[in-house]
């Protein structure tokens, strides 16, 4: 006589189930009272099948940089360029329109606010100028920007960059291949560290620095589970012990000051432990998320400028032209200066068309502080909004031929109002300038020395954040051949 059996493994499975199911109703209940009364007024769109995941992983799948991605492209045929959609635990509304995104970026702190998910909070810090708001982010914002206005035309810090960029050029004599994207992170954090906390790039401490920071960077779109082993864990591990470090080196810092024996000029480090009204977690918090601009901003900006040079002849040609002539005007092994980089025009306008197509940041999190009206549009109170920048900077109403690399669109100075490569409003990244001195000495060096070549299957992909598929491999030869 046959009996069923209730093995363990059917009472677990029971359980879970059961466990599952209440916790999807209760998500559900939670989620549909968030929707508004009239949801007729909402733009169209789809809150996917799951009412906590809803479309984020689709959201976020991989796809080449200067596009849409398959994700966005679909949503906007079927429902326009502003939709709803529910991401990252939260109805959402997802917008590709220049207008709309100008709005909201300019209305910060009126009507919409920063609000990144908890997870990232684990990793940024709770005082990262990412997350935090109002009173605080103006404050915070405002010291990195001194620290900005301070450095990008001191010549101390310009010679310190062009320094590491004649050794990283050098380095590559007898080579055939480059790994670029890995010799521009390199780079950028060297000089960030070096100008920032004084230590040397050949330091065993500077090598740590970057491994953790790489580290840091994998946890961004990493599920949020802290458990040992997993691509979070190791981020919020790695982002402790950078906290550990720079907190060291601020303590000697100090205690060097008090006995007179710091440098007789002071460095930007000095500068911040100065301001009073910075807590300690804020000074270093500052510390590292200039750090962070300076090592994954920067050297992503200069490997898309390397890529999509590389695959336009015609711009390498005039790129030249114009760093022979600046060349010229200077005497054998003169560094570069600030007036100098003033005259790098058509490098000025091929970086910007670089931010253009390339895409360093794709989108920003915000979130409606009330019921908000947009001409026919409602964004209701607590829902998520995401201004997609990538959906602006390949509209087809705004840009000629926008898939196509095209430095000569900068002449007209209207473009610059029609693009949101660093965001825009209050949170417009403080760090941009600085990156775009660091681009244009470092084209300098390349172009007069190099010509490159890249590999067909490597390419930008978003992860949001931008990544290449094989680390952009050039192939590299002397400029002169």
């Amino acid at each position: 006589m046959f009996e069923p059996l209730m093995t363990t493994s059917t009472i677990v499975f029971a359980f879970i189930f059961g466990l599952v199911s209440s916790l999807a109703s209760h998500l559900l209940m939670k989620f549909l009272a968030k929707l508004p009364a009239n949801p007729q007024t909402l733009p169209r769109g789809t809150m996917g099948l799951l009412p906590f995941f809803g479309e984020t992983l689709g959201f976020l799948k991989p796809h080449s940089s200067n596009s849409l991605g398959t994700f966005l492209q679909d949503r906007c045929l079927r429902y326009g360029r502003v939709f709803k959609s529910h991401l990252f635990g939260s109805p959402a509304i997802v917008s590709c329109d220049f207008e709309l995104n100008m709005f909201i970026l300019q209305n910060e702190e009126k009507l919409f606010q920063a609000y990144y998910p908890k997870a990232m909070h684990g990793i940024l810090g709770n005082y990262s100028l990412l997350v935090v708001s109002g009173d605080l982010h103006k404050k915070l914002r405002n010291t990195i920007v001194s620290f900005i206005s301070l450095s990008k035309s001191q010549p101390k810090f310009l010679w310190c960059v062009e320094k590491l960029l004649i050794s990283m050029i050098k380095s590559w004599n007898d080579r055939t291949e480059v790994a670029f994207f890995k010799e521009a992170k390199t780079l950028t954090l060297s000089f960030m560290v070096k100008s920032l906390l004084n230590i040397e790039p050949g330091e065993p401490l500077a090598s740590e620095i970057l491994e953790d920071f790489e580290t840091y960077m994998k946890g961004f779109v990493s599920l949020p589970i802290l458990i040992p082993g997993t691509s979070y864990y190791k981020a919020v591990k790695a982002r402790k012990r950078l906290s550990s470090i720079v907190t060291e080196i601020i303590k000697e810092r100090i205690l060097k000051k008090q006995v007179g024996l710091g440098d007789d000029e002071d460095d930007f480090l000095d500068l911040i432990l100065t301001k009073e009204n910075l807590s300690d977690e804020e000074k270093l918090s500052i510390v590292l998320d200039i750090l962070l601009g300076g090592y994954e901003t920067t050297a992503t900006l200069m490997a898309l400028v390397v890529y999509f040079i590389g695959h336009a002849p015609h711009v390498f040609e005039i790129l030249k032209e114009e760093h022979e002539s600046i060349r010229q005007s200077k005497k054998d092994g003169e560094p570069l200066n600030w007036e100098d980089y003033k005259k790098m025009e058509f490098t000025y306008h091929v970086t910007c068309e670089a931010m253009r197509c390339g895409n360093v940041v794709k989108f920003v999190h915000r979130k409606a502080l009330q019921d908000v009206k947009f001409k026919d549009i409602l964004i209701p109170s607590g829902w998520k909004v995401f201004p997609i920048f990538t959906g602006v900077h390949v509209d087809q109403s705004l840009h000629d031929k926008p898939h196509e690399f095209n430095p000569w669109r900068w002449t007209d100075k209207e473009m610059r109002k029609k693009v949101t490569p660093f965001g825009g409003g209050p949170r417009l990244c403080p760090g941009a300038d600085l990156a775009k001195v660091v681009i244009g000495f470092s084209l300098h060096h390349i172009v007069l020395n190099y010509r490159w070549k890249t590999k067909a299957d490597d390419f930008p992909l978003a992860y949001p954040y931008v990544e290449f598929q094989r680390g952009l491999i050039l192939e590299i030869e002397p400029a002169s051949s």
